[in-house]
């Protein structure tokens, strides 16, 4: 057979989609364990995750979750920080730490000959962590570096002023870290955020190849973890939400723009058709802000727009680093594009790419067993089942120019929006 490469192979649409949900045990310690078996594979992928209390803590003390997920690397009752590398690398495994505002745990990536040799000393990290004093200094002095560095940066601190802007300058997601945020963690917060914060309600996700018989030795192992009753629930204070902020820098050669304002979480009847109109709008490479401000114009490399959140709260961004000189024009054409995906439809050639790149994308998304237990993750840590995906994937190939427009109306024809430029 000759292949005629001068015509794009066809793209085919499924006619379903559907992801088998993982296996469901809850443990003698009371955590929920989730479990994607993964035939022939002999990778294992483990992350156990709790409640993230962050917020629950004085703004003062925003960096020590941070910090104690990071110290517990540095060495437990049984093994010192060195000694811990060298286990964990001969034996081709990795632990990482995962921090957020929602959720904090640890994952352990290994393989399914080395899997029972390294989960006890991975299990000990959860209880037995000595977090020693010389170790704090040396990260402290590492991160008021980063945070000099960071500030010089003027993506980085457009990104923090657009937070603080969003919630509030004294809201635990608003607070932007300074060096004194570093200088007052101190070894006992670490000892007590572990000791009695850290660990509440234990979600276990986890995707191997294992027997009924090896399956239930690991259920064994995870009960032995720590799992404490989410404590007291925090009452966040009110969000004071500043529209403008522009902070100029001499020195910078390029100026960083944030536009953006609040949004709906994932659970909303209309967040799919939302991330069609964002995807549209700055979401990809084909997006009508890269073609006209990139392409057109040549005033930034990149330009984006994403729907993101942080724990509850959900917001929707536009990032740009462009020109310094022409930074006016980039937040003018910004609110042109807008304007005109809220007033005019769009053509049936750019609705076909557009449906036919958020289709393939999804797609992509579960080609490896790793994709699918992340998949389940994000669904499920928003409340949602993995159906979720079956319902995106019928609207993305039905939705119209229509619809684009009526997203549009109802989420992006109100501006003032907060707008941020550092630089």
């Amino acid at each position: 057979m000759i292949l005629d490469r001068s015509k794009a192979p066809e793209f085919k649409i499924p006619e379903d989609f559907e992801l088998l949900p993982p296996l469901e045990h809850t443990l003698s310690n009371g955590s929920k364990f989730f479990y994607i078996p993964t035939p022939g594979l002999n990778t294992v992928k483990i992350e156990v995750m709790g409640k993230g209390r962050r917020a629950s803590l004085p703004l003062a003390q925003t960096l020590v979750p941070m910090f104690t997920l990071q110290m517990i690397h540095e060495g437990t009752k049984q093994k010192t920080a060195g000694e811990l590398a060298e286990f964990f690398d001969f034996y081709a495994s990795e632990v990482y730490s995962n921090p957020s505002f929602s959720r904090e745990g640890l994952g352990l990536l290994s393989t399914k000959k080395h899997i029972f040799t390294v989960l006890d000393v991975f299990i000990s990290m959860f209880s037995e962590a000595t977090f020693p004093s010389e170790m704090l200094e040396k990260r402290k002095s590492l991160m008021k570096l980063s945070i000099q560095v960071e500030n010089e940066k003027t993506a980085s601190r457009a990104n923090q002023v657009f937070k603080k802007c969003l919630f509030g300058a004294t809201h635990p997601y608003g607070v932007i870290v300074e060096e004194a945020h570093v200088e007052a963690v101190s070894r006992e917060h670490l000892i007590f955020y572990y000791n009695n914060l850290l660990w509440q309600d234990l979600e276990i996700f986890m995707m191997g190849d294992f027997d009924p018989q090896e399956l239930d030795k690991l259920l064994s192992i995870f009960s032995q973890l720590p799992n404490r009753k989410v404590s007291d629930t925090v009452l966040l204070p009110s969000t004071d939400t500043l529209l403008a902020v522009s902070e100029p820098k001499k020195k910078a050669v390029q100026s960083s723009i944030r536009i953006g304002h609040w949004s709906i979480s994932k659970k909303h009847q209309d967040f799919i058709g939302l991330t069609v109109f964002n995807t549209l709008l700055g979401g990809y490479f084909g997006s009508r802000l890269i073609k006209n401000i990139r392409e057109d114009k040549g005033h930034t490399y990149g330009i984006f727009s994403a729907l993101s959140d942080v724990d509850d709260a959900n917001y929707w961004v536009i990032a740009a680093d462009v020109q310094k000189a022409y930074y006016p024009e980039v937040i003018k054409e910004i609110y042109h594009e807008i304007r005109l995906l809220t007033e005019e439809e769009v053509s049936s050639d750019e609705l076909e790419v557009l449906r036919n790149y958020l289709i393939g994308k999804m797609l992509m998304q579960f080609s490896t067993p790793f994709d699918l237990i992340d998949g389940f993750q994000a669904v499920h840590q928003s409340g949602l089942t993995l159906d979720y995906y079956s319902q995106k994937l019928a609207y993305l190939k039905t939705f119209s120019a229509e619809d684009i427009l009526t997203t549009g109306r109802k989420y992006f024809s109100n501006p003032p929006f907060i707008e941020v430029v550092v630089g």
